[in-house]
């Protein structure tokens, strides 16, 4: 037999002697391959853009304490994403990007500390780089109140030691909304860093949620997590009454064509709407109302305020004008199922309906 190049060794075992003695030459310098002359001009031109898209391939640039320099972060539920930045022939190219989980404490801050979380953190991920620039660089960031946090006069201690470290960075602030900071918004979705939830969360550690939950509190129904039966009844609702919406019968019809529709797709197990893995929900005011009240009753969510709510239901659902309906519906939403002022809520809720 003749010898086998150095490389297929590691595959000798499934080869026969026959095949082995056919096998090419091993080459280290020429790596071309003929592609079949009989392939159709779309796929060839297919080949050729993905070899391209390949070359052409952003990558990471070496750092140039010259340049101007931009670092974006963000910080969403329980992740902080960060990127740096530099601009160089009227082109921002990444130099590096950082992705972290908060301490549990930090778990609890509200929106503003958050989102300066991210900062603080950026910065010091990346101190020894952005101390040593020439000129100012730019924090980016989707909250627009920070925009002014360097300059207030009123501070909390915690936020009085982050400005003490702040101070030592030359920078500005400057608010990026959400929908345009997409690297770091990437990096803070990370589903890796989220914390455990739900059944998880109990069964690895049942004493964490013994101590803050009443016993008769223990069984209450949580979407997605414990109670399938609710989940099963408000998933026949959402499909029944998608097909009644005029938004999303269209898309649904032409998904069951088979055609092609931008961020929506059909879930092979539930058959429910997804739009960019979210559930989609009809335009119906019980529904949402459900949906509402299982995520911000559930005893694992804690007692949430309007924009952690929405952050929650977000996670897992989509639609129009969900921001406005929790924000709106949220806080007599909470009173009217709280313990003790079942009369009172109620009332309160049909108030409030009453005047929309």
């Amino acid at each position: 037999m003749k010898a086998v190049p150095a490389v297929y060794h590691q595959y000798l075992d499934v080869f026969s002697k026959v095949k082995a003695e056919k096998l090419p030459p091993h080459c280290a310098c020429d790596h071309h391959i003929e592609l079949e002359g009989s392939l159709p001009p779309e796929v060839l031109r297919q080949f050729h853009q993905l070899k391209e898209t390949f070359t052409i391939a952003s990558i990471l640039s070496h750092f140039d304490p010259s340049l101007p320099t931009i670092v974006e972060t963000d910080a969403l539920d329980s992740a902080l994403g960060a990127v740096l930045s530099q601009i160089s022939d009227s082109r921002k190219h990444p130099i590096a990007f950082g992705s972290g989980k908060p301490l549990p404490a930090e778990l609890n801050y509200e929106i503003h500390d958050e989102e300066l979380l991210g900062i603080v953190w950026a910065l010091k991920h990346w101190r020894a780089f952005l101390l040593s620039l020439s000129s100012a660089f730019e924090v980016l960031t989707n909250h627009s109140s920070l925009q002014y946090f360097m300059s207030s006069k009123i501070l909390t201690r915690r936020q009085a030691r982050w400005a003490e470290f702040l101070s030592e960075f030359h920078f500005s602030i400057t608010y990026c909304p959400g929908p345009l900071a997409t690297l770091p918004n990437a990096l803070s979705h990370w589903e890796g860093v989220y914390p455990e939830r739900g059944e998880d969360f109990i069964s690895k550690n049942p004493m964490n949620y013994q101590k803050i939950i009443k016993q008769d509190e223990i069984e209450a129904p949580k979407f997605f997590e414990v109670n399938m039966e609710a989940f099963s009844t408000l998933s026949e609702s959402i499909q029944k009454s998608l097909w009644q919406d005029s938004q999303y019968r269209s898309i649904l019809q032409h998904l069951d064509k088979g055609k092609y529709v931008q961020d929506y797709y059909l879930d092979s197990s539930s058959q429910l709407l997804l739009f960019k893995d979210r559930v989609v929900v009809p335009n119906d005011l019980k529904i949402q109302l459900s949906i509402l009240q299982k995520r911000h009753d559930s005893p694992l969510a804690g007692h949430l305020g309007q924009e952690n709510t929405l952050k929650l239901v977000k996670r897992d659902f989509h639609w129009s004008g969900m921001t406005q309906f929790i924000c709106h519906r949220g806080s007599w939403t909470e009173i009217q199922e709280w313990p003790g002022t079942q009369q009172s809520g109620n009332s309160l809720g049909r108030l409030q309906k009453d005047k929309e």
